[in-house]
């Protein structure tokens, strides 16, 4: 891919937290290298955890088979296909392990780690002096081993964090795409009025520069000569070109439809509005605090109980306990690390968020960053962009009303809209602006002959002017008075000859399918508040047509985000949905971030979600199926903790001087694997989750 190097004044590039060419294991994100960086360490995990499998279930499975080889060959097997597992593919756990017991802050990876380490340790254990446990803790096979556990749980474990730093991704996604709205170069005025074209980096304030049609603005500036239609939708989300003319301010990255113009440079490099949307992504995105899940929020009390009463196991035993005293004091110690090793726990979670993204998917629904699917649960608030997400985003004609006199001869009313609509749409057949395009294609869709047109000519910010069938008609700015039924709408008069001939309404509609999802998204008890950056009276009208809760009109890129932040100080979980470029500092800084799949690669890269049809009853889905998710994890971790600790008070000892029974190894492996069929059986219902 050509790459063009930032000039001195280009917006510079997001100072983004990298590895550099994702070849380091740095940390980028939650104290974890980039993804780039862990999928290699999972692919060999899962090439070396797959064997460690079959030798350890091999027994249960095909134990006549099995039963031929010596139980150590097999023990040294598992031991040679786990250590890479743990002590490669598992390094970065192991590094934040380290740093979570250092800095006495316990979470996800400090539980984790200590159960796998402890699996792995007593396992290596067991391997090198198994002929020194106690007869009551071997079989006759051995002593039972763990490293299935350790390599398993490393390996779901990396995928999680695999699917969360990929979301963590989208960042970087997003600033490029805003970046690229820039031109690299622009044509520079000289003071004898010659042109040359220089990189936007050597831009001062006060350059004069020109722009033609059909290029984008490369910087801030005041309009000195010529008039043009503009298309700012980047920064108001309205898909109708701007007229301008001077002295009109016009911003870098925004697209010139029609006319040539000069203008003065203000604001350049850094200091355009585009490198201010830029760095309210940067700052929404680099804000963000780390997920703190509830396997996160257990783990804060669950681990340090755990350490303390292996602790006490040990030393209780060690004291108290007849020859072996050590022996049997570790083999306890290391049975109430074993029971509490959170296999289940590292499935609780990435195994519903995996099929629920699955079952998004088949929805209509792209999960493209895990948290934002189990935070869209607990959404109170969405805040909804006007244009393209409520409506759809183009202007199409509404309505049209003849002159008294024009069509006098015809035989119905009907006709002369007809004659109407064919006159206009023959004038605007060469025209690039969008109200001209939305006319002719309004024709077209009726089905009306095109008329041919001659001697077209177009005056930026008044309108067309050809020949058609002899007469000379011409469409612009309308005089008449607003249409009663739609008075927000944009009005276009039609003259023929000189002569009123008649008014075109156009408007942006509302999505069919919009209505509905509204009710629904109310019955799901979410307040929905409208977010345009249209008039106050047009996002008034639409607002109240479709019953939302409320409406802000006018609303800068700065402003929608700022929005966002008021929203949530009272605590709630705000959620954002928009299609634009303007929305994407809104759809950084939203607890969840929405995006129509039919919207601008910007708004993609700064969301969370993406309704793949850009229809809102996939918003609706959505809800239901976060709700599900959720719900899901809390019953997965319900199952995990709810085996796990039934069993500590028996892998302590605490029974023994009463009942003579210690754990039995085997029955502490029965007790992980229950556990985790029981989360990934609960997990998998999903698949079929109603939505």
């Amino acid at each position: 891919m050509k790459t063009t190097p930032p000039a001195a004044n280009d917006p510079p590039p997001p100072a983004a937290p990298r590895a550099a060419d994702y070849g380091s294991d740095s940390p980028v994100y939650m104290g974890l290298p980039d993804e780039r960086v862990l999928r290699p360490r999972f692919l060999v995990a899962v090439v070396f955890t797959v064997p460690v499998m079959v030798l350890a279930m091999g027994e249960m499975l095909a134990p006549a088979f099995f039963h031929r080889f010596d139980p150590r060959v097999l023990a040294w097997l598992q031991l040679a296909f786990t250590t890479p597992v743990f002590w490669w593919s598992g390094a970065p756990f192991l590094r934040r392990w380290w740093i979570s017991i250092r800095d006495r802050d316990t979470n996800m990876f400090t539980l984790t780690v200590t159960g796998t380490g402890a699996a792995y340790g007593y396992s290596v254990f067991a391997v090198l002096f198994g002929d020194r446990f106690p007869a009551a803790l071997r079989t006759a096979h051995g002593v039972p081993l763990y490293f299935e556990a350790a390599a398993a749980i490393t390996t779901i474990v990396l995928l999680g964090q695999i699917i969360e730093q990929r979301a963590h991704a989208r960042t970087d996604a997003a600033i490029r795409a805003l970046l690229d709205l820039a031109p690299r170069t622009a044509r520079r005025l000289d003071a004898a009025g010659r042109e040359s074209e220089v990189p936007v980096g050597e831009i001062r304030p006060g350059d004069v520069l020109r722009v033609r049609p059909g290029e984008a603005i490369p910087v801030d500036g005041t309009l000195l000569d010529g008039t043009s239609a503009v298309d700012e939708s980047m920064l108001t989300g309205e898909p109708v070109p701007v007229e301008k003319s001077a002295p009109a301010k016009v911003s870098a990255g925004t697209l010139n439809t029609s006319g040539t113009f000069t203008f003065r440079a203000v604001r350049v490099g850094g200091d355009t509005l585009l490198a201010g949307i830029v760095r309210l992504v940067e700052a929404a995105q680099n804000s963000e605090a780390p997920i703190q899940r509830t396997a996160d929020r257990v783990s804060a009390w669950f681990t340090p109980t755990v350490l303390g009463l292996s602790a006490l196991t040990f030393l209780g035993w060690l004291v108290f306990a007849p020859a072996p005293a050590f022996t049997l004091a570790l083999v306890n110690a290391v049975a109430v690390l074993i029971i509490a090793c959170p296999c289940a726990l590292g499935l609780a979670t990435p195994v519903a968020l995996v099929t629920g993204i699955g079952r998004g998917a088949q929805a209509g629904v792209l999960v493209k960053d895990a948290a934002a699917l189990e935070k869209l649960a607990g959404a109170a608030v969405l805040l909804i962009d006007k244009t393209g997400t409520l409506t759809a985003g183009r202007p199409t004609v509404v309505d049209l009303e003849t002159a008294p006199d024009f069509g006098a001869g015809s035989s119905s009313a009907e006709i002369a809209r007809h004659a109407l609509l064919q006159f206009a749409a023959a004038a605007e057949s060469s025209s690039e602006h969008a109200l001209g395009r939305a006319i002719v294609a309004h024709a077209d869709a009726a089905g009306l002959p095109r008329r041919p047109a001659t001697a077209f000519a177009a005056t930026p910010g008044f309108g067309v002017a050809a020949t058609v069938e002899g007469v000379r008609v011409e469409v612009g700015r309308a005089a008449a008075r607003p249409l009663r039924e739609h008075p927000t709408a944009t009005l276009v008069g039609v003259t023929i000859d000189g002569r009123y001939a008649g008014t075109i309404a156009l408007a942006d509609t509302v999505k069919p399918t919009t209505p509905d999802a509204i009710r629904e998204l109310h019955r799901l008890d979410l307040k929905v508040i409208m977010v345009a950056g249209d008039r106050e009276a047009a996002a008034a009208e639409l607002a109240s047509q479709l019953g939302l809760d409320g409406h802000h009109a006018g609303v800068s890129p700065a402003e929608k985000q700022e929005l966002v932040r008021r929203y949530r100080e009272p605590g709630r979980t705000v959620v954002f949905a928009g299609d634009g470029i303007n929305d994407a500092p809104a759809l950084a800084a939203a607890d969840v971030g929405i995006a129509m799949g039919n919207g601008t690669d910007v708004a993609i890269h700064s969301a969370g979600l993406v309704l793949v049809q850009g229809d809102l009853r996939a918003l609706v889905r959505a809800v239901h199926l976060s709700r599900a998710v959720l719900a899901n994890i809390k019953q997965n971790l319900w199952f995990a903790f709810g085996y796990n600790a039934l069993g500590l008070p028996v892998a302590a000892g605490l029974l023994y001087p009463f009942t003579g029974w210690l754990l039995s190894p085997m029955l502490a492996g029965a007790a992980m694997s229950l556990s985790s069929l029981s989360v990934v059986a609960n997990a998998l219902r999903l698949r079929h989750a109603k939505l």
